[in-house]
């Protein structure tokens, strides 16, 4: 069977290097490299871009045996149906490992085309590592090595003010753009590298902080041999994705046409404020999976996918969504139900299989940051408990009622089915006691009261809650929580 390169003409990958990537991964291909190469295409851009590997094991030799070219299979669900959209992405020049040839890196620094650096080196690269120098090649940390990066490039064009840099880190951590630069900083006093240097890292260059959300799934080991029939070549690095696709970046407007890729039909905002975004992805999306998931499971359902096509917990989740989670948010009442419209379709996507129980791992804290914000939102502005919700918090107690052996705490749900509730020791020692008289009463009241759970509140001062809570846990106890959700439907 031919290869890609023996497929596919490379034609992208030959304009200027004017992209750094950090991170030669999955998702960064499947994600900003494949909107890079949407901007080429279009015409609005002509720039390719260089990856680099964030540590020493990467996949540097299979990308630049295939010249930067691969697949990207993009397949999800719209409108009730499945959709593949596959594409080759030609926008990588090439692969660089600054542990094998640190000079690589140094000469981009010098680089009269580069505008921009990606990043995406997990949530724990963007961290200060004592004892990082600059001579270091490369030094440890990703902060450093950016830092002994910048400060080449600074020395290079005599402190130019033309030639900073638009940063664009994607890794997942609050404010990714400010921790960064507050991190190179860091290094640079240091490192005694100088007030203007200083100067040049604040006003020469833009760190934006941002938002991502595509879920990748990679390369696809168990169909490898369907997509190479399909295609009608072998592609060692090809990468699937879902349909959806959103990037939020919060930095100055006048950055953006550095890498322009919002003028393609890829899901891009520049914004002055990438918060209320947050807001929306954790109280939606996230807060969709873990209001639902834990009483579907309970209701006899393992997979994301099989839920959705129940209308009972499908529309119980809808309600949670439109009716009180979208009223407590505060970005335009179109663009919220949008996003849930999409919403519905990402967990109906035919091509992911998500496991109830992988998403229930640590469901106390998730509760407490991705769906108790909008029950007490919704008490607070409409003076009445959120019936979904209500019942949610119940399932999610309910769920946790088990038993401890051998250091497992494991649950039973009404067809028999034995499962391990996974999160902190502390978390499944409290449930484990507190479940053994099994009180409705007693349980409600020691769960809603224990301010570790809930950030420091007692949310037995909520009014009506523990009632509530403690009713729908006697009602678990004779009825099924697909019946409870029909009723509240």
């Amino acid at each position: 069977m031919k290869t890609i390169n023996e497929t596919v003409e490379k034609v992208y990958g030959n304009y200027p290097e004017k992209v750094l990537q950090f991170g030669e991964g999955n998702f960064l291909r499947a994600f900003v490299d494949w909107m890079i190469d949407k901007a080429n295409r279009d015409g609005v851009y002509q720039g390719s871009i260089v990856l680099c590997q964030p540590i020493a094991q990467g996949l540097k030799d299979m990308i630049n045996a295939q010249d930067g070219v691969y697949t990207l299979a993009m397949r999800g669900a719209e409108n009730g149906k499945p959709v593949e959209n596959i594409e080759v992405i030609t926008s990588v020049s090439r692969c660089i490992n600054p542990y094998e040839d640190y000079d690589a890196l140094l000469e981009l620094a010098r680089s009269k085309d580069l505008e921009v650096v990606v990043s995406n080196t997990t949530e724990a690269g963007i961290a200060y590592h004592a004892g990082d120098r600059l001579t270091d090649c490369p030094p440890v940390s990703f902060p450093a090595k950016v830092t002994a990066f910048l400060y080449e490039r600074y020395r290079a064009f005599g402190g130019d003010m033309d030639r900073g840099l638009l940063f664009l880190p994607v890794e997942l951590i609050d404010n990714n753009g400010a921790e960064l630069k507050r991190i190179i900083l860091q290094y640079a006093d240091e490192w005694n590298l100088g007030d203007d240097f200083v100067r040049w890292v604040n006003e020469a260059n833009e760190f934006t902080s941002t938002l991502v959300d595509r879920i990748v799934t990679g390369y696809p080991r168990d169909e490898i041999s369907y997509f190479e029939e399909k295609l009608g070549y072998k592609d060692n690095i090809i990468d699937t994705s879902e349909l959806f696709n959103l990037w939020v970046i919060e930095g100055d407007q006048k950055w953006a046409d550095r890498l322009p890729v919002h003028k393609t039909d890829a899901n891009v905002i520049w914004t002055d404020d990438v918060k209320p975004y947050k807001k929306r992805k954790v109280r939606i999306l996230n807060g969709a999976h873990t209001s639902t998931v834990l009483a579907a499971y309970l209701a006899g359902y393992d997979i994301v996918g099989d839920f959705m096509k129940d209308d009972t917990v499908r529309t119980f989740m809808n309600d949670v969504i439109y009716k009180e989670v979208i009223p407590t948010l505060d970005l335009p009442k179109e663009e919220l139900e949008s996003f849930a419209a999409a919403v519905n379709d990402r967990f109906a996507n035919p091509y992911i299989k998500h496991k109830l129980l992988d998403i229930a791992l640590n469901s106390c804290s998730k509760f407490n940051a991705r769906c108790l914000p909008s029950l007490l939102g919704y008490a607070e502005t409409k003076g009445e408990l959120p019936k979904c919700l209500t019942f949610s918090l119940a399932a999610f107690i309910k769920f946790y009622q088990g038993r401890m052996e051998n250091g497992v705490y494991a649950g039973t749900r009404k067809d028999g089915t034995q499962y391990q509730i996974r999160d902190d020791e502390a978390v499944l020692n409290f449930f484990a006691e507190t479940w053994k008289n099994g009180d409705a009463d007693a349980v409600a009241e020691a769960v809603l009261s224990n301010t570790d759970f809930w950030s420091g509140r007692d949310l037995t001062e909520v009014a009506g809650l523990k009632d509530a809570v403690a009713g729908y846990l006697k009602e678990m106890e004779t009825k099924g929580t697909k019946e409870i959700m029909a009723e509240l439907i």
